[in-house]
């Protein structure tokens, strides 16, 4: 503080507008963060397969669910978007996993205690995987995601018939893939 008030309240005002500033940044960047971005993988394109370890340490191929319809989710327990969305599949889980419909986590995590965590809190009973290698093979690469939560549904033979698609869309499509 100094000794003129003038000085003092233009300082308080500008470290005010300051954490303003902050906050809209902060609510923008959690938001830019939360989208989905147009992966690389289009629809129509047969799926990359690929071979991640689950929680025990079993690999788990993508191919091994040919004949069920998959849904890719890539997480992440410190996604707040992703935990948020989880008790939606967890429904969808419910009404379609008897019917030939599979989901299959892949995590980003990098702690796995904190993944474990997520899948135990969040009742994920399907397929989780990790996806923890930096390399040209990493799922997350080839199918070119860039932010999380992104989804790709993909039919019975193995092609990707949509990506980030939630709620009713997710259902119905969900719906229309397991009866073809």
């Amino acid at each position: 503080m100094s000794s003129n008030p003038e000085v003092d309240l233009q300082v308080t005002i500008h470290e005010k507008k300051l954490l303003q500033m902050k906050r809209v940044f902060s609510l923008l960047l959690l938001f830019l963060c939360s989208l989905p971005i147009a992966a690389q993988i289009k629809r129509s394109q047969p799926a990359p397969d690929f071979n991640l370890p689950d929680p025990s340490g079993k690999m788990h191929a993508l191919s091994s669910f040919k004949g069920t319809v998959v849904l890719v989710d890539f997480w992440a327990s410190w996604c707040m978007p992703c935990r948020f969305n989880n008790p939606s599949l967890v429904k969808l889980y419910a009404k379609y996993g008897q019917q030939g419909f599979q989901i299959v986590g892949i995590s980003l995590d990098k702690d796995r205690a904190a993944w474990q965590k997520a899948i135990k809190s969040d009742k994920l009973t399907w397929t989780q995987l990790l996806d923890d290698a930096n390399n040209q093979q990493s799922p997350t690469l080839v199918y070119g995601v860039t932010a999380i939560p992104t989804t790709f549904l993909i039919d019975k033979v193995g092609v990707v018939r949509a990506a980030n698609l939630h709620g009713r869309e997710l259902d119905a499509m969900v719906s229309k893939l397991i009866t073809e």
